[in-house]
């Protein structure tokens, strides 16, 4: 999984023009830390020192510090399977709705996988238009199709003009199987995610270099992985999954073995970990050595990131945030990272508008 050469690109500081006095009115605020966060670095391990104990101070060190950063984690989570550079895709069911067209699909997700719990909306005209892949425990959610309401940002942004791919996840959680996973089950979806940005890149109306991702809860999880481990992805949203290891707080709950804490031959009751109920897998050997999801945000750099936080990401998460933005300013990027906030863990009416003015500001305009 080398460096893409377009972000390559970018980490040698050839930007692109997002012009700040038109950031959109809800995210005026959002691109900087309240006063009190404001330069504030916190427990969290320097990502601007290299293993020399020298300081990072050009966009070449950091690029070599991001492939060592992405390979340790990859060593530890499991490498991916073969990516498919087109997967296969089959539409199963098509139905024209108000303003956009809603099809089902069956995606090969992996060489040896596929799942039909996909929807892709297409809005009219010809294209090519920006994307963003939705991922959730179901695809229909994403479609205003779920249980709750709120969550349904693939319908949100296709009345925007993106079309959306919707999709659950793979109830095969362990790749190759749970007995012998070779992936943590977080990163093996960070993979299929992979694989629905590519399959949209080979979509004609399309726009490859366009492309996003965003997720609720869980899917802000795999978003986010996804994002920071698939260079393709263009910019990336995540809704108030844990943006770093908290384990005062049940429901981040990168502990278990469904997320980071799986370990062939080993089981341990979910829930917080205890000296009775000890840490697992992967999840365990990072905690010990003192490290955090602070790297994982340090691979989106320079690409734009949106932390839409509530209950789990309050705005004291924008200590660890505070490591990204660095990153950016070496690399010559201001307002790249975001952060919004609100009290419940649900999204709301403001959150949405929020995250698609997020995704409108840097997948719609035609960058210099």
């Amino acid at each position: 999984m080398s460096m893409s050469r377009s972000l390559f690109v970018l980490l040698l500081g050839v930007s692109c023009s997002y012009p700040a006095d038109e950031i959109p009115a809800s995210l005026q605020k959002a691109f900087s830390p309240p006063k009190e966060y404001q330069g504030k670095m916190g427990t969290y391990r320097n990502l601007l020192i290299d293993p020399d104990n020298k300081p990072i101070t050009d966009a070449a060190g950091w690029a070599k510090q991001r492939e060592r950063i992405k390979a340790d984690w990859t060593k530890r989570l499991g490498e991916w399977p073969e990516l498919l550079a087109r997967p296969k895709v089959e539409i199963l069911d098509t139905k024209e709705m108000t303003g956009y067209t809603r099809s089902q699909l069956r995606l090969q997700v992996a060489p040896d996988r596929t799942t039909e719990d996909v929807y892709l909306l297409t809005p009219q005209g010809k294209g090519p238009f920006p994307a963003v892949v939705v991922v959730f425990y179901d695809g229909k959610t994403g479609i205003g199709e779920g249980k709750k309401s709120h969550r349904d940002f693939a319908l949100q942004l296709v009345k925007r003009g993106f079309v959306a791919l919707s999709m659950g996840s793979d109830p095969n959680t362990y790749y190759p199987n749970k007995e012998k996973a070779t992936i943590q089950p977080l990163f093996y979806h960070a993979y299929v995610a992979a694989q629905a940005c590519n399959a949209l890149a080979n979509m004609p109306n399309v726009d490859a270099n366009r492309i996003g991702i965003v997720g609720h809860s869980y899917g802000g999880k795999w978003a986010m992985f996804a994002g920071a481990f698939y260079e393709k992805f263009a910019a990336v949203a995540t809704s108030d999954p844990g943006i770093v290891f908290d384990e005062t707080r049940s429901n981040i709950n990168y502990w278990e073995p469904w997320y980071l804490g799986y370990e062939s031959g080993k089981t341990r009751k979910p829930g917080i970990p205890k000296a009775d109920n000890p840490r697992t897998g992967p999840y365990a050997k990072l905690i010990e050595e003192q490290r955090d999801l602070h790297e994982i945000h340090a691979l989106i750099a320079p690409r734009p990131f949106l932390v839409s936080g509530g209950a789990e990401d309050p705005v004291e998460r924008w200590v660890p945030l505070n490591h990204l933005m660095a990153i950016n300013r070496l690399l010559g990027y201001e307002n790249r990272v975001a952060m919004t906030n609100r009290p419940s863990h649900d999204p709301t009416e403001e959150s949405n508008q929020q995250l698609c003015d997020f995704f409108e500001y840097f997948l719609k305009r035609q960058t210099k």
